[in-house]
């Protein structure tokens, strides 16, 4: 057994099984406690529940590291820093629901006696003052607790783990966080050590000023579609001053996923709580829900009234190399399409089984590229997965019955576009119509 601190970590989602397969690469011993009893058999069997790039690697290299299992108590027989990654998911109120937390202090078994909970789960800030209390309240004075959240993008988590920007940990126990920020060291990462609630609020305000940046460049794109700019000269421009940068300057349709809706959204309603009125994020909010809608009048402006238009989405997950499907923009397109009396027929690379669930009834999921574009009187790119670059291929286009491509990621370069035959749509960028006869077709 390795000579590195054992660790604890509870909820194996995605963060949660990231963070365990990183750690014991790092060298640590770490045992893994999830409540679905599917989920914990098939990590026992060596299955992956999500995909990740990486983790299915890390995880057989460090099986003998990895111990996954459904007892609490089995988390604290060597452990004593256990790291909390269980679901703060929105309700219906934009509140973070806690109640998987507080169903993990409920259970700490006796065995937890002076280990320290580091919370990773993105939580309202107050959180921590309110979990110590109720610590305290339970006579449990001797467990330590810390704030730790996480910074990992789907499709790259393993890449942010092992070379982070910065690691965050608060704590109002001096040892218990020199003790955590520890179990970084190697990564060679500057730590920021502060305040418990200071580093709750960290990881809130680092997503909606990521979500705001994207709402902002699409809003830009909007612009630039009205008085002939390019949006992504614009931004390559923007993103040349240094206090700007240039991540998360790609226009589009609208974020999606697990974070920014849901930490944006819970900010605003914290800031309501106090009686502050967060008008910037109301507004954030507001843009990104209208830029997924946009295609729909970007299609109808080139076929009219999409009722009996065949439309193809490609691409159904929220971004490219993940199969999450939460807050997808492409759960909208689908329902407002079907609303409007066309027919929706859909492909992702990895996401199919997980779209299923979420979609709107009368989707129809196809197997392939070509299968889904077959016949399809629009194609619109939702996720940027390299792969429909295939679209293409002579054989695609000449596959559709009209060639109309709205691309809602700017993946495509328009003149290869042009050139492959397709009236071309893009975002912020002037379209590129080759055949200005669709409508009449």
């Amino acid at each position: 057994m390795s000579g590195r601190e054992p660790v604890g970590v509870i909820g194996v989602g995605y963060v949660g099984l990231v963070t365990a397969a990183c750690l014991a690469e790092l060298g640590h011993p770490v045992v893994c406690r999830d409540i679905v009893p599917e989920r914990v058999a098939a990590l026992q069997r060596g299955e992956v529940p999500i995909h990740e790039p990486g983790v299915p690697e890390l995880l057989a290299r460090n099986a003998d590291r990895l111990t996954f299992t459904l007892d609490m108590e089995d988390v604290f027989r060597e452990a004593r820093i256990a790291i909390v990654c269980v679901d703060t998911p929105p309700t219906p109120s934009g509140d973070a629901d806690l109640s998987r937390v507080e169903s993990v202090i409920d259970a700490l078994p006796a065995t937890a006696e002076g280990a320290i909970l580091v919370m990773k789960s993105t939580v309202p800030v107050g959180t921590g003052r309110r979990i110590r209390a109720e610590l305290d309240a339970r006579g449990r004075e001797d467990v330590g607790y810390v704030s730790n959240p996480e910074f990992l993008r789907e499709g790259s988590a393993v890449a942010d783990f092992r070379e982070p920007d910065r690691v965050v940990v608060g704590g109002d126990r001096p040892d218990d966080v020199e003790r955590v920020a520890r179990l970084y060291q190697d990564l060679g990462a500057p730590v920021l050590t502060t305040d418990v609630a200071s580093a709750e609020m960290v990881k809130l305000a680092s997503n909606a000023f990521l979500a705001t940046k994207i709402s902002f460049i699409n809003e830009i794109a909007n612009v630039c579609e009205r008085v002939g700019a390019d949006v992504e000269e614009v931004a390559r421009g923007m993103g040349l001053d240094k206090r700007i940068g240039q991540s998360f300057l790609r226009p589009g349709i609208g974020y999606g996923g697990s974070c920014f809706p849901k930490d944006v959204t819970a900010l605003k309603q914290m800031a309501g709580n106090t009686g502050y009125s967060f008008q910037l994020l109301a507004s954030v909010i507001e843009v990104n829900e209208l830029q997924k809608r946009r295609v729909i009048g970007k299609l109808e402006d080139h076929l009219g009234p999409l009722r009996g238009r065949r439309i193809a989405l490609l691409g159904l997950a929220f971004k490219p190399h993940t199969d999450d499907m939460r807050e997808a923009s492409s759960i909208v397109l689908a329902a407002r399409l079907l609303a409007e009396g066309a027919s929706v027929c859909a492909f992702d690379p990895v996401a199919m089984e997980r779209a299923q669930g979420v979609l709107p009834a009368g989707v129809e999921l196809c197997g392939s590229l070509a299968e889904a574009i077959a016949d399809a009187d629009a194609a619109v790119i939702v996720t940027e997965w390299p792969e429909f670059r295939a679209v293409l291929d002579p054989a695609v286009r000449a596959a559709m019955r009209q060639p109309l491509l709205v691309d809602g990621r700017n993946l495509l370069d328009p003149a290869e576009a042009v050139a492959a035959g397709f009236a071309y749509v893009p975002i912020g960028r002037a379209e590129r119509d080759p055949d200005r006869e669709l409508h009449s077709a």
